[in-house]
């Protein structure tokens, strides 16, 4: 059931939903959002990216902004190398500052962005954690072991992870058929 009033679960991006919907927002939300969608990082995680997070070929999620407290580093996919080059991101301090530029720019700022984007395409029940679940889901699908997303998406458990896995009508007829 698709996510509808912030309730149940947000939409997985099919990959031209996803280019179409970025294809709208300015450079600086199309680079917040891709780094969701590269790395598994939750909207909250991203907007609090400093400047200095980015490190090599990686970005860093210091252990103050994710939900498990923990900090991890993401390798960066090559085409969010290529967003994140295209953007005029700052060099220093909060790489999505918000108005006042002492403050990373805010979560409802960067909902109703998205919004917007998806309005345009007549895209329901996608939210800021599609980025998350797709990212799961395409790795899963992708065969990565299930032990890798966890540690590289920052889930506390299986468990949690498992929630986030999106399973099709046609991959549960394939399933039974294999009886």
């Amino acid at each position: 059931m698709p996510k509808r009033d912030r309730h149940d679960q947000a939409e997985i991006w099919s990959e031209h939903q996803f280019e179409q919907v970025m294809g709208e927002l300015s450079p600086k939300m199309r680079s917040l959002f891709s780094i969701c969608y590269y790395t598994g990082c939750r909207v909250s995680e991203a907007r609090q990216l400093r400047a200095e997070d980015v490190v090599g070929e990686s970005i860093v999620l210091r252990k103050a902004t994710p939900k498990t407290k923990r900090t991890r580093a993401v390798p960066i996919h090559p085409k969010l190398k290529a967003v994140l080059a295209a953007a005029d991101l700052p060099s220093s301090g909060y790489l999505f500052p918000g108005r006042s530029g002492e403050q990373p720019i805010t979560r409802q700022a960067c909902d109703l962005a998205l919004r917007k984007a998806c309005d345009l395409f007549g895209l329901r029940g996608y939210s800021t954690h599609s980025n998350r679940r797709t990212w799961a889901t395409r790795l899963d699908k992708a065969g990565v072991r299930l032990k890798a997303i966890q540690d590289l998406g920052g889930w506390s458990s299986m468990a949690a992870l498992q929630r986030y896995l999106e399973v099709s009508e046609d991959e549960k007829v394939e399933a039974i058929s294999r009886l």
